[in-house]
């Protein structure tokens, strides 16, 4: 699709986008030397589309390996555009692993990061004694037999306002480890298991840590008594192994309403 079907004019615009992808061949969100990141591929993509180079706010860096089906991301284009065809043109030129879902103009002071209210993942376990090669990259395989009551137990104690210095990886770095989850539970949905969490902000391998601390809870090898003691800013190595990344994903970005209206144009069409 030539970059002049997607034009209509000139008019800066501030646009928001949900993306989806699958991680297991990227180095992450970020852009990196080391490897394909999702960020530098969707901004080649509208580069390809638009030939207007642009830098693509994401709403949080996901890990190598870690999937998305609501990341958000912002950025700027110069020129008033047709998104209808411009979400035709990026997704035919994206990889089979990313897609953007959807795009709209949002307000001039949005950003993708920076107005996130909160985020919510998702870590799947499979459950089962034989594992499955067409889960392999969605799902982490437990087959040990895990107790899903005292998992739900501890799950529900991370909720609050707690320094979670014991769940961050490179904790030191960090000014502060204090954290507000809104929400955490355990799903069971046989063979699949679901750890969903919701919170307002996340540290480095945060979830993945809480992860692989529920399953040491499940296998009997962990108190779930032991969570509040976790939640008081003690050391790394008192908390569990970090579950890789094959499992996770980021499930939704939650913003304000005002932050997403556009700007009220009304000697315009909606573009």
């Amino acid at each position: 699709m030539p970059a002049d079907a997607v034009f209509e004019g000139d008019a800066t615009r501030n646009l928001m986008c949900v993306v989806e992808y699958d991680g297991s061949s990227f180095v992450g969100w970020e852009r990196q030397n080391t490897g394909p990141s999702i960020q530098a591929t969707l901004e080649a993509a509208v580069f390809q589309i638009t030939r207007e180079r642009v830098v693509i706010d994401g709403s949080g860096r996901t890990d190598a390996g870690v999937h998305a089906a609501g990341q958000v991301a912002s950025f700027r284009l110069a020129r008033r555009v047709h998104l209808e065809k411009l979400l035709t043109g990026v997704n035919a030129v994206l990889p089979r692993d990313i897609a953007v879902r959807s795009v709209r103009e949002v307000s001039t002071r949005f950003h993708a990061r920076k107005s996130a209210r909160s985020k919510r993942y998702r870590y799947t376990l499979l459950n089962s004694r034989v594992r499955s090669p067409l889960r392999r990259f969605g799902a982490l395989h437990v087959p040990q037999a895990l107790d899903v009551p005292r998992m739900a137990a501890a799950a529900e104690m991370f909720v609050g306002t707690h320094d979670f210095r014991a769940f961050a990886k490179e904790a030191q770095r960090r000014p502060s480890c204090v954290r507000t989850i809104l929400d955490s539970t355990i799903r069971a949905e046989p063979p699949l298991l679901h750890y969903e969490v919701e919170g307002t902000g996340f540290l480095y391998n945060m979830v993945r840590i809480i992860t692989g601390t529920l399953i040491e809870v499940g296998r009997g090898r962990r108190d779930p008594a032991s969570i509040p003691h976790l939640l008081n800013g003690r050391p790394r190595e008192e908390s569990g192994w970090t579950a890789p990344p094959e499992g996770l994903t980021l499930l939704e970005v939650f913003y304000s309403e005002d932050d997403l209206k556009p700007p009220a144009r009304p000697d315009e069409e909606s573009w």
